[in-house]
């Protein structure tokens, strides 16, 4: 794992961590079901590129779907 990936896992580890807090504060399962997501997710993908790309369109996820 080089230093690029390390730092986009821990970028997106803190964010899905950010909206896990804001999903138990507010009672919104959208919020948290992405957080946990985002939290797992970067242990699966090695691939910087893909890694970006899921974790963003994930990230993107709640914008979406605001009424849930």
């Amino acid at each position: 794992m080089d230093t690029s990936t390390l730092m986009a896992s821990l970028f997106f580890g803190l964010i899905g961590m950010g909206m896990l807090m804001y999903g138990r504060k507010a009672f919104r399962p959208v919020p948290i079901v992405v957080g946990l997501i985002l939290m797992v997710v970067p242990y699966f993908i090695s691939n910087l590129i893909v890694m970006l790309a899921v974790c963003s369109a994930l990230t993107a996820v709640p914008w979406f779907l605001r009424e849930a």
